[in-house]
């Protein structure tokens, strides 16, 4: 029997990404956002097509968001040039996965949308 019940955080950060998406077709061709989760890490990035070859796809992860259940807390991390994660200071750990959405959305260092 197939689970049908709804996750409230997945039900957040589908929301919070659908707003970063471009309305417009033809520029989700150039520029998109996606998301994958597992219902304890979900890893943000953008979908842009390879500058030399168009019709290879390119998935450039700028955010990751880690639930730690033992602490029943979320913590966010960003990408470092080097690709590396690295937990976002100076507000990194919150109880409420909204809270981190709006530091993403705020984005005060320039560290998830440049």
């Amino acid at each position: 029997m197939k689970n049908n019940t709804i996750d409230i955080n997945e039900s957040t950060i589908k929301k919070f990404m659908e707003s970063l998406r471009p309305e417009d077709p033809e520029i989700r061709k150039k520029l998109d956002f996606g998301y994958s989760y597992d219902g304890k890490i979900a890893i943000l990035y953008e979908i842009r097509p390879f500058c030399d070859d168009p019709k290879k796809i390119l998935n450039i992860e700028f955010a990751k968001i880690r639930f730690y259940k033992s602490r029943k807390e979320w913590n966010l991390y960003w990408m470092r040039a080097s690709g590396k994660w690295e937990l976002y200071e100076p507000f990194s750990k919150s109880t409420h996965l909204e809270m981190i959405i709006t530091v993403i959305k705020e984005d005060s260092y320039g560290c998830f949308f440049g």
